[in-house]
């Protein structure tokens, strides 16, 4: 038993020789709606300390090109890593007919990978706040407490894409994704990630921000969004198929339960922190 796969083409409208994907679009509209509630988050001084927010409206700006580049570089860097590491020896390919072009910058021959992005936004911000003199920590969280918006359109693309699609499934709103060699019946797992990782997850940092003082304690939101995405992630993976070209793991684990489960220690780890900090000070 299973519900039809909308069959969506990948390519949301066609210029000439150039492809416009519903991948890339949601890459774009990810940002600029996380960028919209950024704004929204540095004009509501009451959700910060004293100090008030990390930067100003204006580096908002500079610091989002820096986000967006740490997470195309690192997102397709941490999948070829982590995921296909082939990719790094493969020969050059012609690209629009003439140029060379390397493997592993084509996002299309594999994908990206959130952890990969992650790491890559890191390093982005630290950077930034070194270099501008911010508190790198009250920066993340407010990354931290809108990437839940570009979690969910990048998930919506995977679903559009057919592709990291469920484990077999027989249930009643199974699918049969037009990508899938067997043609089995399977979990929407993309639909799963977008309502987790995007909505529930954007919705409890909402709450915790905007009700109990989050932003207050640098370093909290950002270990909330790690701890909130990697026990989302290690649910969703047992009804996600696991990648077939990666080996088998001991205990049934797959590669985004391994790559999930340190972010999960050092979120608690963070929020922990924060609140011993916090207890601290009111002691004082």
């Amino acid at each position: 038993m299973s519900i039809p796969y909308p069959n969506i083409d990948p390519v949301a409208l066609q210029l000439g020789p150039i492809p416009i994907r519903w991948y890339s679009l949601a890459y774009i509209g990810g940002l600029a709606a996380g960028w919209w509630y950024l704004t929204r988050l540095l004009k509501n001084t009451g959700l910060w300390r004293k100090e008030g927010p990390p930067l100003t409206r204006l580096l908002l700006d500079d610091v989002l090109f820096w986000v967006a580049v740490g997470v195309m570089a690192g997102g397709r860097l941490g999948y070829v890593l982590f995921y296909e590491p082939s990719i790094l020896v493969q020969k050059w390919e012609p690209i629009l007919g003439f140029l060379p072009f390397p493997p592993a910058l084509m996002l299309w021959n594999g994908g990206m990978s959130f952890h990969g992005g992650l790491i890559g936004v890191t390093i982005a911000g630290y950077y930034f706040s070194r270099k501008h003199k911010l508190n790198a920590l009250s920066l993340g969280d407010l990354f931290a407490a809108a990437a839940p918006i570009g979690l969910f359109f990048g998930r919506i693309a995977n679903f559009i894409n057919a592709e990291l699609y469920g484990r077999p499934w027989d249930g009643p709103w199974a699918m049969v994704f037009p990508t899938d060699p067997l043609g089995l019946a399977r979990h929407p797992s993309q639909l799963y990630e977008a309502a987790l990782e995007g909505i529930v997850l954007f919705i409890v940092i909402r709450i915790t921000t905007h009700s109990f003082n989050l932003l207050k304690r640098p370093g909290a939101t950002i270990g909330l969004f790690l701890a909130g995405y990697a026990a989302s992630r290690i649910f969703i993976e047992n009804f996600r198929e696991p990648d077939s070209h990666l080996p088998d793991f001991p205990l049934g684990l797959t590669m985004g339960m391994m790559l999930s489960v340190p972010m999960l220690a050092l979120g608690l780890w963070m929020i922990w922190r924060t609140r011993t900090k916090t207890n601290e000070a009111a002691a004082k």
